[in-house]
């Protein structure tokens, strides 16, 4: 059971930050998740005394006993947003209650202690202030932050979930996601592999998800194809996500995402759209999408653009679909004027470039 506290962190600045040279060299070409800022913040948990140690670290390796949990069980869960350098030079966060709250409904199915959302705030807080200098100023580009748990008791027994765990927050600077502009991708359906089953963990954001994908995501490639979509375990017959993101499907002026029936992820891009809609003067809708009405929309032109949407690159336009025995293409395979309008609308609020009615953009400093 979480014990609820109000945590007070000690900060201990690193005596190795990179200088200011070799951080500009960096944020130059920074990839994506490939360089870290100086710092992380660590949280530890025990059961009967809560949340503790509260701290800002020097960034650096984690020593964990070959036993502990994590590594054998799985147990383990995370987040992903970013925090944006705005037109105005403040830095902010885009929904990150959202994400605390969604780290709090994946804790809750994977049998590990909820964070005040209140900490969970404030541990970014900390460290996008003192890694400031880690936010880039490039358009397009931002620091995207990982936090996470982990299950760190130590013993190999199953028979109960882990009584501690480490909560984590790293930083990298992020390039932007397309290089060149906006570019379809195109896709792989997978039957031979599920991503997740009703009852399982399909919406919670947990690593043994993304794991899991990876033999179909080989096999997409494989195909010749950018990324797998996922369809429903039991017939194979409903789309559910692609990759790590979710999908829109654009039927003239409405938008249609599959429903969240709990297998499939519940992204906050994703919710946000659906939002974003009203505003733009299209109706959304939240429903089962079999792989026949897509084609069949396709070839008929009722179905003009997909695209998926998530942290990493808001959206991204889909170009054409295969799968076993069967491909097509969407519209003339770019990307369409609703898939970049609702693109524009999202970056343009995250950014600070366009206004932010729903209260979304978190200042931090």
């Amino acid at each position: 059971m979480t014990i609820a506290q109000k945590l007070s962190f000690d900060v201990q600045l690193s005596d190795h930050a990179r200088t200011a040279a070799e951080r500009e060299q960096v944020l130059t070409n920074p990839g994506f998740g490939q360089t870290f800022t100086d710092h992380m913040v660590v949280i530890d948990y025990t059961d009967g005394r809560g949340w503790h140690d509260a701290r800002l670290v020097p960034y650096g390796p984690l020593s964990l006993d070959p036993a502990t949990s994590v590594l054998h069980y799985a147990q383990e869960l995370f987040e992903g947003l970013k925090a944006y350098r705005q037109v105005n030079g403040s830095i902010v966060a885009f929904r990150p209650y959202a994400n605390a709250a969604r780290l709090n409904r994946s804790a809750a199915r994977m049998a590990m202690p909820e964070l005040p959302e209140e900490t969970f705030v404030e541990s970014l807080e900390l460290l996008v202030q003192t890694d400031r200098e880690w936010v880039p100023t490039t358009e397009g580009h931002s620091l995207y932050l990982r936090p996470f748990l982990i299950a760190t008791q130590v013993g190999l027994g199953v028979n109960y979930p882990s009584r501690t765990y480490s909560y984590i927050v790293i930083a990298s600077p992020a390039a932007s996601y397309f290089s060149g502009g906006v570019k379809p991708v195109s896709v792989w359906l997978s039957t031979e592999y599920t991503r997740a089953a009703p009852g399982g963990t399909g919406f919670a954001k947990c690593g043994g998800n993304y794991a899991a994908a990876f033999v179909a995501q080989r096999q997409a490639v494989e195909n010749g194809c950018d990324q797998v979509v996922w369809l429903d375990a039991q017939a194979h017959e409903y789309v559910e996500e692609m990759g790590g993101m979710n999908l829109f499907f654009v039927f003239g002026d409405e938008l249609v995402t599959p429903a969240l029936t709990g297998t499939l992820l519940p992204g906050i891009t994703r919710e946000s759209i659906l939002t974003l809609a009203a505003d733009l003067g299209l109706e959304a809708e939240e429903r089962l999408v079999s792989v026949e009405e897509w084609q069949a929309g396709c070839e008929s032109g009722e179905l003009t653009e997909v695209f998926a949407c998530g942290t990493a690159a808001v959206v991204t336009p889909v170009g054409s679909v295969k799968g076993a025995g069967r491909a097509w293409t969407i519209g003339d395979g770019t990307p369409g004027p609703v898939t970049m309008r609702v693109r524009e609308e999202l970056v343009g609020i995250q950014y600070g470039s366009r206004p932010d009615p729903h209260g979304w953009v978190h200042k931090i400093c």
